[in-house]
């Protein structure tokens, strides 16, 4: 076999265009971020429903548990209209800074999507816990609920972290 018959050379992120690593970073962004989300109100949800039988009167003031994990989603979604916007056709041949911006905002939307799952399991696993937590003693929820704010703020860093990356991307003319 001749070198020219051989696609897989150890340059094979080279030969993948810079359209679908920028393309992919915003399917990881919104992705995996809306798995995050789904994954935290199912665990919150389930808890809470399961709790509320017993106490119906901690059903309003514990759906903020669910409506944390949907901002979850959202921030995937902000993150992915940021890529969006940054992205710009790469005129082929492809050069290195075509690549750059490219894996630059590959990686944003990775740094949102798992940084979003993440945050998804733990303010699940914190609502679902504030939900039992609740019913048996309704002074324990503000103490508790801060906990649940923490655990957002993973998401928000991981949102904050991708849009310092994003903003180094910057496609040739």
């Amino acid at each position: 076999m001749t070198a020219e018959s051989q696609p897989w050379d150890g340059n094979w992120l080279m030969m993948i265009s810079p359209h679908f690593w920028a393309g992919f970073g915003v399917v990881l962004s919104i992705g995996i971020s809306v798995i995050g989300a789904g994954w935290g109100i199912f665990m919150t949800g389930a808890s809470l429903l399961g709790a509320s039988v017993a106490h119906p009167k901690i059903t309003s003031k514990n759906l903020i548990s669910v409506l944390f994990c949907e901002a979850l989603a959202i921030y995937g979604i902000i993150l992915a209209i940021i890529i969006q916007n940054k992205y710009a056709p790469a005129h082929y041949p492809y050069q290195a800074q075509d690549y750059r911006a490219a894996f630059a905002l590959h990686f944003a939307g990775a740094i949102t999507g798992f940084s979003n799952l993440g945050a998804g399991y733990c303010v699940g696993k914190l609502g679902a816990a504030i939900a039992n937590a609740d019913a048996a003693d309704s002074t324990l929820f503000v103490k508790c609920f801060i906990m649940e704010i923490f655990g957002e703020a993973i998401g928000l860093m991981g949102v904050i972290v991708a849009v310092i990356v994003a903003s180094s991307a910057s496609f040739r003319p």
